[in-house]
């Protein structure tokens, strides 16, 4: 048995509950065994690593649901040209143990990442976050999941490891690639339900994908227990996705009252991702990055506080992801500063915690610090719900715990 203590902890356990000072948390094994916002700890049993925070922040480590691990340089549209599979490999899991460094407990792969990346990771051979991985992504033809440039009259590409999908046409070809993942043991589904900014053959307002052909992967996924997250910005492509059963719209910038009530209605969530419009339209030149990507990418950074409003004002249920790529990576804890120009600052931090444990559906395991959850844990320097720019310097990060485990300890 492994036991340690918080102690004097001004504690953001992210229940809702308002925070406590000089809280203490009791840690068995790889679980939360005790919280004492009194600060009183019963007696233990054994021996006792015993940490006194002097005040300093305790919550539970942060999530992210929209990642690409294998996004593991800036220009994803041309990475598979570059770099061979191995090398995207190896350097998968440094961006993994990025996530973590950053204090990120639990993320999922939003494309890209198989089942033998979480393994790794499970099995502890390279330090990283727990985890969810949706395979490959499922395109139409010249959608957003199709590298192909338009200049290149070849069959879709079919390789590599990384951030490359399956193209799928009609609801049979979409079904079979969706049964396909769930053979590869995948977490969850990601289709395409609209254009994007990094495809390089449509635009960014385009609806992609018929109700039908959605709704074939959304059946195949509630087939075997879990559930579809569909890169949409539109107004109409949400509205279709969410007809179809879509459980997770991703991005939704351009959304106005209409896709955001259906989703509301349809007790589905939204996951902005902010920051890597931010980061893109800022550095993406330099990393290579076209001019034609590089508009789409500002057309969604102008109007994201105005999407985000819209979902706001509904009453969606708002979880947090960063979609950033390469070494954009490193700005991962921004997208929190840019969702409180429309939330409040618990809301956000609950929306990386507490939204986002319901959206991966864990929440018996993940998002506050309660008795009988995973021990992921962080402690701050500093007091996020004042300046939730505390998230953004790693050295304010004095700890970091998953699963009980200690990967930084700077106390």
């Amino acid at each position: 048995m492994s036991l340690t203590v918080f102690t004097n902890a001004f504690l953001i356990d992210c229940t809702g509950a308002e925070p406590v000072e000089g809280a203490a948390v009791v840690v068995e094994d790889d679980r939360i065994r005790e919280v004492a916002t009194n600060g009183v700890v019963g007696s233990l049993p054994g021996r006792v690593t015993t940490l006194d925070l002097k005040g300093k922040t305790l919550m539970p480590g942060l999530t992210d649901a929209h990642v690409h691990i294998c996004a593991v340089t800036e220009n994803i549209t041309d990475q598979h040209r570059h770099y061979p599979p191995s090398y995207i490999a190896a350097r998968a899991m440094q961006r993994a143990h990025e996530c973590l460094l950053q204090g990120f407990t639990t993320v999922r792969d939003a494309g890209g990442a198989d089942y033998g990346f979480r393994m790794v990771l499970e099995e502890g051979h390279f330090p990283g976050p727990r985890l969810l991985v949706s395979g490959r992504y499922i395109s139409q033809t010249g959608g957003h999941g199709d590298k192909r440039r338009r200049s290149e009259w070849t069959d879709p590409i079919d390789c590599c490891v990384g951030m490359i999908g399956f193209i799928a046409d009609g609801p049979d070809e979409v079904r079979r690639a969706a049964r396909e993942n769930i053979r590869r043991d995948v977490n969850q589904i990601k289709i395409m339900a609209s254009g994007g900014a990094m495809s390089p053959s449509d635009e960014l307002d385009t609806t992609q994908f018929t109700v039908a052909e959605m709704r074939a992967a959304v059946e195949e996924a509630q087939a075997v227990g879990t559930y579809v997250l569909s890169h949409a910005y539109s107004d109409t492509a949400v509205r279709r996705a969410i007809e179809a059963g879509v459980r997770s719209i991703e991005h939704g910038n351009l959304i106005r009252e209409t896709a955001a009530q259906a989703i509301k209605d349809a007790d589905a969530f939204l996951v902005p991702t902010m920051v890597t419009y931010e980061a893109i339209f800022r550095e993406g030149k330099r990393y290579g990055i076209g001019d034609h990507q590089i508009a789409k990418i500002d057309l969604a950074r102008q109007q994201s506080i105005q999407g985000l409003t819209y979902a706001y004002r509904a009453g969606c249920r708002i979880g947090s992801g960063s979609d950033l790529l390469g070494d954009m990576a490193s700005q991962r804890a921004v997208e929190f500063e840019l969702k409180a120009q429309v939330m409040t600052p618990m809301e956000t931090l609950l929306s990386a915690t507490k939204v986002n444990a319901e959206l991966f559906r864990m929440t018996d395991k993940i998002g506050s610090v309660e008795p009988g959850k995973y021990a992921d844990l962080i402690v701050l320097d500093g007091n996020p719900l004042k300046n939730l720019r505390v998230l953004q310097n790693q050295d304010n990060l004095r700890v970091i715990m998953k699963g009980g485990r200690a990967y930084k300890q700077t106390l």
